[in-house]
């Protein structure tokens, strides 16, 4: 935990804080089933996760923080769980813009918005971009309605409708026609629930990210937790496909 004082936790160099991190909120499932509880409690109860780490980043300064909350391929999950879902993801940013706003954080989403997300999400998601657009402290983006293969395709064809020709087409211009093109990429990934795999996050930006995966369930994760991750990321060294001289 952080001390009353705010300083960075003992073992995190304040000079080394990842820019931005990116999550994989995994095992809200596992953990209602390990309690004999319906699945969905288990995405109630990643609500304080979610905001425990939230606070977390604001502690050590982390400028830009992604959540893979919904994917395209969660839509094969049973109807009633996606109903819920989607009633969730909606009462939750009606109960916390207000605070996030407060702390400075602006709320982005990332993802497809399509037919298949409820009409009322989407003005919930209108809201909270309009009410947060100023924050500068921290950039919360939640991926919902996401796939890493999706927003690949979708700056593709975003070339194609502008008349790019196919030698013009480089790294460089289908970054420019991602979601959030200006975002860095994530320096750290975490994917909590002890599975590992990308599971079709940030395909693009993920590259050269380091990766920490933690056996801990979702709704079990916290502060600590991030903390914890932030110091395995400073241990790491960072070389992009350079040789250390």
């Amino acid at each position: 935990m952080l001390p009353p004082n705010g300083r960075v936790p003992e073992g995190i160099d304040p000079s080394d804080i990842p820019a931005h991190v990116a999550c994989v909120m995994d095992g809200n499932g596992r953990w209602a089933s390990q309690r004999g509880l319906p699945r969905t409690e288990g995405h109630a109860a990643g609500e304080e996760a979610l905001l425990d780490t939230v606070n977390g980043a604001l502690d050590l300064g982390i400028r830009w923080l992604t959540m893979f909350a919904f994917s395209t391929e969660n839509w094969r999950r049973p109807a009633d769980e996606v109903r819920y879902l989607m009633g969730f993801n909606e009462s939750l940013l009606m109960r916390r813009r207000d605070e996030l706003n407060d702390k400075g954080v602006q709320i982005l989403f990332a993802g497809r918005r399509d037919w298949r997300v409820p009409r009322r999400v989407l003005r919930r998601m209108d809201e909270s971009i309009a009410l947060t657009r100023d924050n500068r402290r921290m950039t919360l983006t939640m991926a919902f309605n996401y796939g890493g293969r999706a927003e690949i395709v979708d700056a593709v064809r975003a070339l194609v409708t502008e008349g790019v020709v196919a030698n013009k087409i480089d790294e460089r211009a289908i970054r420019s026609h991602l979601y959030y093109p200006d975002q860095p990429d994530p320096d750290l990934v975490i994917r909590t629930s002890g599975e590992y795999r990308i599971s079709n996050f940030l395909l693009w930006q993920l590259a050269y990210s380091e990766l920490v995966f933690t056996d801990v369930l979702w709704p079990d994760f916290r502060r600590e937790q991030l903390f914890e991750a932030v110091a395995e990321y400073q241990r790491r060294e960072r070389r992009f496909g350079r040789v250390k001289q």
